[in-house]
């Protein structure tokens, strides 16, 4: 197993669960074999372009969507809380985006 298939896999999954699905479910709507996708979500299998295709239209998500901030990375513990951050903040807002960037640099100020 990869580095990065686990990472994909770990992917799908969270937006699978995100979008209230089982793997049968995305196995059907992206008219693949339900075991296939658990193989996939367990990083066990390397997806062609076409396999990842119906897997994002499943998802109704884009393949930048699938890969953003997929990396191989030696310091990966170093950028897994970085990560989660980001990962959050996309989900929100620009308003709040900005707000969570005002409230950082009045915390960073304060502590200096």
């Amino acid at each position: 197993m990869s580095d990065l298939a686990i990472k994909l896999g770990d992917r799908v999954r969270r937006f699978r669960k995100q979008r209230g699905l089982s793997q049968e479910e995305l196995a059907h709507l992206a008219s693949l074999h339900p075991t296939y996708i658990g193989q996939l979500e367990r990083g066990e299998k390397n997806p062609t372009l076409e396999t990842l295709s119906k897997i994002t239209m499943a998802l109704d998500i884009t393949f930048e969507d699938l890969f953003y901030r997929i990396q191989p990375s030696r310091k990966e513990k170093n950028h897994k809380i970085i990560n989660e951050i980001l990962n959050k903040l996309l989900k929100r807002s620009i308003e709040d985006q900005k707000t969570v960037l005002n409230l950082l640099d009045i915390l960073f100020k304060w502590k200096d």
